[in-house]
């Protein structure tokens, strides 16, 4: 099976293309352009080093969240534009999990955090268990201090991987009650999301595919400017959907 997947969650954006669960052609960006100006053009790039056409393509996955909300829909509204001419089967991927994907295996608790702003992270938690990534906990947002309250009382190794793994370190080292706590950080090269994490997930998950048109971002939180505007007195602007999670 030919897959090609997508993701634009964080700062950077990403695509890889892969076959039968082998990397045929990754390409990555990480130069500050957003991410509708430099997504599709990996696509493209991406198809053509592999000498593959979107025709080929059996399957797509692309990380729908958590993360950047305005990534998160460019991501979304890639996927759905190359799948829908083809009705292209679409595996919507956490980005944490696609981020955990990418560590190697290591004793202790996997804890991605991606910077969610206002001393926040949104976290999950995973573990290598007889070969594969196995949850412990679901994708969340939280304060950096309850994640590493959560973590002292698991009394077990921690390695921090993603964006936000460089700020949970440093608050946790600033923390007395926190020093004990075994941290480890993953390697540079494996610590922020790219898109061959999504496809990794969606084959060892052997996760079921869905229509395009059912793909959605899935939101931890409402955007700031909800949030603000809610402050202020006013009354909820974003209806109760499938993909806002509250």
């Amino acid at each position: 099976m030919l897959m090609l997947a997508l993701d634009s969650t964080g700062r950077a954006a990403s695509c890889a293309l892969l076959e039968e669960g082998t990397l045929l052609a990754e390409t990555y960006g990480n130069i500050g352009f957003t991410h509708s100006e430099t997504l599709l053009p990996l696509v493209l790039e991406t198809l053509k080093t592999a000498r593959r056409t979107l025709a080929e393509v059996e399957r797509m996955a692309v990380t729908v969240g958590p993360g950047s909300f305005t990534g998160q829909r460019i991501g979304v509204a890639t996927a759905k534009g190359l799948a829908f001419p083809g009705e292209i089967p679409c595996v919507p991927v956490s980005a944490l999990a696609a981020m955990g994907q990418l560590c190697p295996p290591v004793e202790g608790v996997l804890c991605p955090c991606m910077d969610a702003r206002r001393s926040q992270v949104y976290n999950a938690l995973f573990e290598w268990r007889d070969g594969r990534l196995h949850r412990l906990a679901e994708d969340r947002a939280l304060s950096v201090e309850a994640l590493g309250q959560e973590l002292l009382a698991l009394g077990r190794p921690v390695w921090l991987t993603g964006d936000g793994a460089a700020l949970c370190a440093a608050q946790f080292a600033a923390t007395e009650a926190m020093k004990a706590l075994p941290i480890r950080l993953a390697p540079e090269h494996s610590r922020h999301q790219r898109a061959l994490g999504a496809a990794l997930w969606a084959v060892a998950e052997g996760c079921e595919p869905i229509p395009p048109a059912e793909l959605m971002p899935f939101y931890l939180r409402p955007p700031q400017a909800e949030r603000e505007r809610l402050a202020r007195g006013g009354e909820p602007g974003m209806p109760p959907t499938r993909d806002y999670l509250v």
